[in-house]
């Protein structure tokens, strides 16, 4: 029975735990247990690709509110 986990290679995040991470990066609160969980499962451009997505509706969301507020 082999027990090598040097060997092999992490999982990567689920886009769930992806959109988690950065939500709450997003908000600023993250504890340290899912924080040292996530250096290990996330890649770069997971993080990047989820941001700029997640960025981008918000930017989106605060032009619809602004538009709805001013129409009336």
């Amino acid at each position: 029975m082999r027990m090598t986990l040097e060997s092999e290679s992490p999982r990567k995040a689920t886009p769930l735990q992806v959109a988690k991470a950065v939500l709450s990066a997003f908000v600023g609160i993250r504890r340290r247990a899912a924080h040292e969980k996530d250096v290990v499962t996330l890649t770069p451009l997971q993080v990047i690709v989820a941001g700029v997505i997640a960025a981008a509706i918000f930017v989106l969301s605060l032009v619809m509110l602004v538009r709805f507020i001013t129409s009336q």
